[in-house]
C-alpha cells in the first residue's frame, strides 16, 4: 500500500516582499515631498520677538478641514495665551478660571461677539469664520487684552521666546510666507515674502515694533 504523500506548500515570498518594498518607496516618496520653513523673527535692532504669528499660504489654494477648537482661558485677570492663531472656521472656547466674572468681547471686523458676564465655561464656543485679526477685551477689566489671528491656511505657528518658529510637513512648492506681530508700528501690518519649499528652508523677518506695546508673556 502506498504511503500517503505529504504535500508542503511554500508561499512565494517575493509577493509579500514586493508589497513591502512598494509601500516603503511610497512612504519615502511622500516624506521626500514634505518640507519645512525655519523662521527667525526680530525687531529692527535684532532682538527676538515672541508671539509673532507665522503662516504659509500655498500658491495653489487648497481647502483643508480646520482644527475643531482652540482655547483662550482667563486666569489672574489675564487672557492666556496672549496670542492665538487658528484656521478660518475654527471654534474657540473661553473658560473663566477666575473667581470673578468676565465679559469678553471683540469689536474687530474679523469677528464681532460678546460673552456677557459669566463664570466657568460658556455654553457654546465662538466660531471665527473670517480671516483677519480680532482684538479681545473684557468689559469689566480694561487691562485684559488678547489677539486672535485667523488665517486661510493649515500651515501656521507662533514664535517662541527666542523668536524662532518652524512650519513643518509642507508639501514642496511655492508659498507666500506671512508674519504678523501685535506690536507692529503700522497697525495690522503683515510682512510677506515668497518662498519655494524643496526641503528645509530658512527665512528671516524683521519687523518695526512699538516697544511700549510689547507685553511679556508669562
Amino acid at each position: 500500500m502506498n504511503k500517503p504523500t505529504n504535500h508542503y506548500f511554500m508561499i512565494e515570498p517575493r509577493g509579500a516582499f514586493g508589497l513591502i518594498c512598494t509601500l516603503g518607496i511610497l512612504l519615502a516618496s511622500s516624506l521626500s515631498c514634505a518640507g519645512e520653513i525655519n523662521v527667525t523673527v526680530t525687531d529692527m535692532a535684532g532682538n527676538p520677538l515672541q508671539d509673532a504669528v507665522v503662516y504659509a499660504e500655498p500658491a495653489n489654494k487648497q481647502t483643508a478641514t480646520p482644527a475643531a477648537t482652540a482655547m483662550i482661558a482667563q486666569k489672574g485677570r489675564r487672557f492666556i495665551p496672549l496670542v492665538t492663531v487658528v484656521q478660518t472656521g475654527a471654534s474657540v472656547t473661553f473658560p473663566n478660571n477666575d473667581t470673578v466674572r468676565h465679559h469678553v468681547y471683540s469689536f474687530s471686523p474679523a469677528k464681532t461677539f460678546e460673552l456677557k458676564l459669566y463664570a466657568g465655561v460658556p455654553a457654546a464656543p465662538v466660531t471665527f469664520d473670517k480671516a483677519g485679526i480680532a482684538v479681545l477685551g473684557c468689559n469689566i477689566h480694561d487691562q485684559m487684552i488678547a489677539y486672535v489671528n485667523i488665517v486661510d491656511t493649515p500651515y501656521f505657528t507662533k514664535t517662541d521666546v527666542n523668536g524662532k518658529a518652524k512650519l513643518a510637513d509642507l508639501p514642496n512648492g511655492s508659498y507666500q510666507l506671512k508674519t504678523w506681530h501685535y506690536a507692529v508700528a503700522k497697525e495690522n501690518y503683515t510682512d510677506m515674502q515668497t518662498i519655494s519649499v524643496k526641503g528645509s528652508e530658512q527665512a528671516a523677518v524683521k519687523l518695526e515694533i512699538q516697544a511700549n506695546a510689547l507685553i511679556i508673556s508669562k
